[in-house]
């Protein structure tokens, strides 16, 4: 579970980061990527634990709001399903060009 939501949370950052402040890039980036703990970045910026904690879980919230507004992340997942199934249709000398035609098109209403 902890494992799925920094990864989801590595994404929503990779996808919104450039709407952040960059106090909240920042400790998103450290405690997420850099995977620094609380206190070393409260340390690092002069600031109390709580106060690196509390901006951390409104920023994941803020990420969460603009994933669920614009869906970048999920239409990124949605692409990657249909590019593992066009590839596996590619390799199969059995390829029905119909199925292939179909993700392709599948592909192209997502963007």
């Amino acid at each position: 579970m902890l494992l799925e939501k920094t990864t989801r949370m590595n994404f929503l950052f990779d996808f919104y980061q450039a709407l952040l402040t960059d106090k909240q890039r920042s400790y998103m980036q450290l405690y997420y990527l850099d995977d620094h703990s609380l206190g070393e970045i409260a340390e690092a910026y002069e600031v109390s634990r709580q106060a690196v904690y509390d901006n951390i879980r409104r920023t994941e919230a803020m990420l969460e709001e603009y994933e669920e507004k614009l869906q970048l992340f999920e239409k990124f997942q949605n692409r990657q399903k249909i590019i593992t199934k066009l590839s596996k249709s590619m390799t199969d000398i059995q390829a029905d060009s119909k199925e292939v035609l179909s993700l392709i098109e599948q592909l192209k209403e997502w963007d």
